[in-house]
């Protein structure tokens, strides 16, 4: 029998400034706290009894490449200490205009596989009105340093709907982000969070964000585009060169198991679903004490029908949508039947199309994803 995977998440909750869109936990004011913060993390790392292997590690934040990459290499040695599979796929987050060669190498040397650089936009003007603090080249300085270094798996997060953002602009930062030819590429629609800065911007009307069709356009455009240049459409939001999906990422939709280590850091294990305290210097305190429960909030406790509900809408983010069979084997029941009536109406409304093993979003439906996630919340 395979033995049991694992994934795991490490929050790194630091920034060199904070994005104006930003509703994340991170910091730009404590870097006082960093020492104490790795030390905190590494007992919380060193205390939990990891039986399972495992076959991710994704670092996080904040801006993990904000930090001196010693305290990086620090993690990953206590990380290692587990069961970590020689094939896992390890990522780190970085920010341009917070890397250098030597962080880079470090990370290489510590075991770091895959790269998550945030662009956002090769727009200069638009990069400083979402509170970026890099331009488009010290993002091309840091993307070509990475493969100098010896990355072979780099994703690059974009951004589209974007205040003053036209497609013109969303062409050309495609254009250029696919002559570096990345193996994966994320793209994000602006989410405006309540009381971020951009948020306030747009309500004093200093922004002003492209209407809902604009958006759509961006989205379709940049799907037909990626697609036409070798890049599958996996998920909503994601892209990949064949065999380049982030395991991380389909293992959460796979509803697999993953914890999390740091403030604000997110667990799921035995469908239950908890989150350490949000407070930094209580998170350290705590774990200081080896008062680890104190840090935790349990956020859910999933029923029988909870956790067949969150199968359906975690696969139906996929492009490939549920299978079927996979949904028969996880639970024993056919979801055709169990969820017939929700299917029926979505079917109508012609937001998913349902086959011989799958169920999946219409193009239709992957403009109104968020009507049809609805339905199994």
């Amino acid at each position: 029998m395979e033995n049991k995977k694992i994934g795991i998440y490490i929050h790194i909750p630091f920034c060199k400034q904070k994005c104006y869109y930003c509703d994340f936990i991170s910091f730009c004011n404590k870097d006082d706290l960093i020492e104490n913060y790795i030390n905190a993390l590494k007992k919380e790392i060193e205390s939990q009894k990891i039986k399972e292997e495992i076959d991710t590690i994704y670092i996080g934040g904040g801006t993990p490449s904000y930090l001196e990459s010693k305290y990086i290499v620090e993690l990953m040695e206590e990380i290692k200490k587990k069961d970590v599979l020689k094939e896992a796929e390890i990522t780190i987050e970085v920010n341009p205009g917070t890397v250098t060669e030597e962080k880079l190498k470090n990370y290489k040397k510590s075991g770091i596989n895959r790269l998550s650089i945030g662009l956002q936009t090769s727009k200069d003007e638009l990069l400083k009105e979402i509170g970026r603090i890099h331009d488009f080249e010290q993002f091309l300085e840091t993307y070509k340093i990475a493969r100098k270094v010896g990355f072979k798996n780099i994703n690059v997060d974009l951004m589209i709907g974007l205040p003053n953002q036209k497609i013109k602009d969303i062409k050309e930062t495609l254009q250029k982000v696919i002559e570096l030819q990345p193996e994966h590429i994320s793209v994000y629609s602006l989410i405006v969070e309540e009381n971020t800065p951009i948020a306030k911007k747009i309500d004093t009307g200093e922004l002003e964000l492209p209407d809902e069709e604009l958006e759509r356009n961006m989205y379709w455009y940049v799907k037909s585009t990626l697609e036409l240049n070798g890049y599958v459409h996996y998920e909503i939001s994601n892209f990949a060169k064949m065999d380049y999906e982030s395991k991380h990422n389909m293992n959460c939709w796979a509803q697999s198991e993953y914890i999390g280590f740091g403030t604000a850091a997110h667990s799921y294990i035995n469908y239950i679903r908890y989150s350490n305290t949000e407070n930094v210097e209580e998170y350290i305190q705590n774990v200081n004490c080896r008062s680890f429960e104190k840090n935790i909030n349990i956020n859910e406790i999933q029923s029988d029908d909870d956790i067949r509900k969150e199968f359906m809408l975690l696969g139906l983010r996929k492009i490939d949508g549920v299978k079927i069979s996979d949904f028969k084997n996880k639970f024993g029941d056919n979801p055709i039947y169990l969820y017939r009536n929700i299917l029926q109406k979505l079917y109508n409304e012609d937001l998913i199309k349902v086959d011989e093993n799958n169920i999946r979003l219409t193009n239709k439906g992957l403009d109104l994803a968020n009507l049809v996630w609805e339905e199994f919340v």
